[in-house]
């Protein structure tokens, strides 16, 4: 759902008022401010929800929009639907590249038949850009696996990588210099490789579980 609203103190009070009367129950929120174009000034709110009563929906739709402050309310279908689980590969740009082949590839057999697995890249370079990028991997919606691509990590990236399992997303690094591998929970040679196991342990239809290999190298 996207709102757009005034940008002033005390809409989102309003908003997430609307929302629990309506039993509606937030699972992914994301805010704007337009500072340019035909809605500056404005700001743009999309939510995310899971409604009990699949009958209040029109009336859901109708008190967003009797709040004074809002502006426009559109309904879309949640980003899990379009985009899917998410693969996120960081690192240098030729292992990058390399990897998300790999994934590209094997993400687009398994949509094919259905599912939704979409992959995210970004070249990086220097342990601290590395380890705020890996860190912020827990934070990003959707996201179910991380690769790391590159000749050398440690250090910061190592311990980021400790705090993305910790919080419930597996790690598959290349085989590299540095701590990394020692970190991860999965080590492989081959980046192309790399980027098919990752696809491959997300895809609910595969029978590859990171799971059963952990602490291995391939």
């Amino acid at each position: 759902m996207r709102i757009i609203a005034e940008n002033r103190r005390g809409v989102l009070r309003d908003i997430a008022t609307v929302l629990a009367n309506h039993d509606a129950n937030v699972v992914m929120i994301n805010q704007e401010v337009f500072d340019s174009g035909p809605n500056c000034g404005l700001a743009e709110l999309y939510l995310e929800y899971d409604c009990y009563d699949a009958d209040d929906y029109d009336l859901l739709l109708k008190d967003l929009n009797d709040i004074p402050s809002v502006k426009d309310v559109k309904a879309y279908r949640p980003f899990g639907h379009i985009f899917g689980t998410r693969v996120i590969i960081i690192g240098g740009g030729a292992q990058v590249a390399q990897v998300a082949l790999g994934a590209v590839n094997e993400a687009d057999r398994h949509n094919i038949r259905g599912e939704r697995i979409s992959v995210d890249t970004i070249p990086l370079v220097g342990e601290r850009t590395l380890a705020l990028a890996v860190d912020a991997v827990s934070r990003l919606p959707r996201a179910a696996i991380l690769v790391l691509a590159g000749s050398i990590m440690g250090g910061d990236i190592s311990k980021a990588v400790d705090r993305v399992r910790d919080a419930g997303i597996p790690v598959i690094a290349l085989r590299m210099a540095g701590t990394v591998p020692e970190h991860a929970d999965l080590v492989v040679t081959d980046p192309i490789q790399a980027g098919v196991f990752a696809v491959m342990h997300v895809s609910s239809k595969a029978v590859f579980d990171i799971n059963r290999v952990r602490g291995r190298e391939f």
